[in-house]
């Protein structure tokens, strides 16, 4: 399993309003590749981009943008985000 948990902050939920992306913890050794096929499987949607930052606490973030036909406040309210 290389996706850990969304994370759900200020900043994250600006995001996903703003430019249809949403930010989940990721295991520190996963790919963008890895996320990209892990998110598209577990949510059936379409992954357009995927960038990583591990942040000051070692944690891996994986920030997935969605493509304009899967909105990520649909998967975030079906992950109980919203």
């Amino acid at each position: 399993m290389t996706i850990k948990h969304p994370l759900a902050t200020e900043k994250s939920i600006r995001m996903m309003e703003a430019s249809n992306t949403l930010v989940f913890v990721v295991e520190k050794q996963a790919t963008k590749v890895d996320i990209k096929e892990a998110i598209e499987k577990a949510f059936t949607a379409k992954v357009s981009r995927v960038r990583t930052q591990v942040d000051r606490q070692g944690q891996k973030r994986a920030y997935v943008t969605f493509a304009k036909e899967t909105p990520a406040i649909d998967i975030a309210t079906n992950l109980g985000l919203m």
